[in-house]
């Protein structure tokens, strides 16, 4: 509804989304949910071409990356200090995203297990001065998790590995087969309700404070990089980066 208020939009129980002239005014002054949601693409940009190349120099990069996040934390600038202690999270999804694409990137089954090597850890410093760190990660990991389970239940899991491990030019036609897969009416109807799931959780997830504002922003842009990763794929895969 064109100039209706958020509030009027939004289910009741659910916190409404940020209007517009919010979330320009986090452009202005960037906050802890916008650097989340910088945090979740620079692996698509940064790590996923660099693990392809080095993957041991990718991984080995999460200790420089852990001192810079851990010295920014103890900054007299509680800004800042947040901000470390947000980059303290992204650390781990990094990690997990090296060991996996540098020596597991042909095993589907194992991404999840790696990528939540440190939920124990997440789960149980949201009560810690970490709860910024575990709450990016925990919603880099729920978003993978959907994005694994949107991949299982589309049936295009065991193209996985089979575009992974094809040739240079193979692999772009492979890829675009799968995302035409995914424009079948029964899959495209699971990836709407996933995406829609996701939305609510997000809208939920905003108004449990700045915690939960991180978490959903990283939710939600992993969302918006799962869309861009299907139209790439569609309109062109070698882009896309994946292959």
């Amino acid at each position: 509804m064109v100039g209706a208020p958020p509030s009027a939009i939004a289910p009741a129980g659910l916190p409404a989304i940020p209007s517009l002239r919010a979330l320009l005014q986090a452009c202005r002054n960037p906050g802890l949910s916008l650097i989340s949601g910088v945090l979740v693409t620079l692996p698509v940009f940064l790590q996923a071409p660099w693990v392809r190349l080095a993957p041991f120099s990718a991984a080995l990069f999460t200790v420089p990356l852990l001192g810079l996040a851990l010295a920014l934390s103890q900054h007299p600038n509680p800004r800042v200090s947040r901000a470390g202690e947000l980059l303290v999270g992204f650390c781990g999804s990094w990690l997990a995203g090296s060991l996996f694409w540098g020596w597991c990137r042909l095993h589907p089954v194992w991404h999840l297990p790696i990528e939540a090597f440190a939920l124990p850890l997440a789960l149980t410093g949201l009560q810690s001065r970490w709860k910024l760190a575990c709450g990016f990660y925990l919603g880099s990991l729920l978003g993978t998790a959907a994005t694994d389970a949107a991949i299982a239940g589309t049936w295009l899991m065991p193209s996985w590995p089979q575009i992974l491990n094809a040739s240079s030019t193979e692999a772009p036609l492979l890829l675009q087969a799968a995302a035409q897969q995914v424009l079948a009416p029964q899959s495209l109807v699971l990836v709407v309700l996933c995406a829609a799931v996701l939305v609510q959780a997000c809208r939920w997830l905003w108004g449990l404070g700045e915690v939960g504002r991180v978490t959903s922003a990283a939710l939600a842009t992993t969302l918006a990089v799962d869309a861009l990763f299907l139209l790439a794929s569609l309109g062109a895969p070698s882009l896309s980066g994946l292959i």
